[in-house]
């Protein structure tokens, strides 16, 4: 089931987006929710090729694998 958000923007993004909104023949809510998935999609995940690379690299993962007990252990610690 669908949920309603309010989202405050500045008039110069709302027009922004308004027009490119339009410009695709579409509500201005699905053209913020299509380039929000989009960004998720290709900016956060990571796609099967690049974690083909990843699974292939093995000082990465030796590396990671070192952190990981690390932190398992406790040592170390963050910075800000």
């Amino acid at each position: 089931m669908s949920k309603t958000v309010t989202l405050r923007l500045s008039e110069e993004n709302y027009r922004k987006f308004k027009k490119l909104a339009e410009s695709d023949n579409r509500p201005i809510s699905n053209f913020i929710e299509t380039a929000v998935n989009r960004f998720i999609e290709q900016d956060i995940f990571v796609d099967e090729y690049e974690m083909e690379e990843i699974k292939n690299n093995s000082e990465l993962n030796k590396s990671l694998n070192r952190a990981l007990k690390d932190v398992k252990n406790k040592r170390g610690r963050f910075v800000e």
